[in-house]
């Protein structure tokens, strides 16, 4: 498991939580696999409680299954979980290229074009996490532009389902198309063309579904 640097004004259940999360997104913590309450609290230096804490609400989110007296485990990929997070993030997104076209600021556009710049480079200089980081950071900033960044928070427990499908795809599917797809809807917004931003914003959205039968093919153990 990979430890996070705890955040200054973090309690110990928050950061547990996050260094939790991101590593079953990340797919450290494989689909299928035990955890340990003990194990993962010594890793990160903290008590029990607030691991045991974070176990309960990740096990919320269905991400984590937990059976008293028997232990707990990473929750495998559930498609039809993966696909109510595509179709919840798909209606808000196609709502905010709507608006960020409307109402992008040249300062807006900036950012976007300084994220997207950032995704260019590791796209040659391979760096999966940081890829899914910046990708994150692309959608945000289209949120922050319609300021919606408390929508965009509350989506983080449904979107881990979709998150880890999107980073195994990262293992399988090596191409720019997520790039060239993040490269067209910054156009589309530049031109205030909302009918094409949400015509990307779509398709974008909608490549899991193509590569899912590869990413099953390829990781049958990670799928329920």
């Amino acid at each position: 498991m990979r430890i996070l640097e705890r955040k200054g004004k973090e309690t110990a259940r928050e950061y547990a939580f996050r260094v939790i999360k991101e590593n079953i997104i990340s797919l450290d913590l494989v689909p299928g696999s035990m955890v340990s309450e003990n194990v993962l609290a010594e890793e990160m230096g903290v008590s029990r409680t607030p691991v045991r804490e974070a176990f309960i609400e990740l096990s919320k989110l269905k991400v984590i299954e937990i059976y008293p007296q028997k232990g707990s485990y990473i929750s495998l990929i559930d498609s039809d979980l993966v696909e109510e997070a595509r179709f919840v993030r798909l209606v808000l997104e196609r709502a905010m290229v709507e608006t960020a076209c409307d109402v992008a600021t040249e300062e807006d556009l900036f950012k976007l074009e300084e994220n997207l710049r950032l995704q260019e480079f590791y796209l040659g200089n391979p760096a999966q996490d940081k890829q899914l980081q910046l990708d994150n950071e692309f959608h945000e900033l289209i949120f922050g532009i319609g300021n919606k960044t408390i929508t965009y928070d509350l989506l983080g427990g449904i979107l881990t389902h979709f998150d880890r499908a999107r980073r195994l795809s990262l293992n399988v599917i090596k191409d720019s198309k997520i790039i060239s797809d993040h490269r067209s809807l910054l156009e589309a917004i530049k031109a205030k063309d909302s009918e094409t931003a949400q015509d990307i914003v779509t398709k974008h959205l909608c490549r899991y579904k193509v590569d899912e039968k590869e990413l099953k093919e390829r990781y049958p153990s990670y799928f329920k």
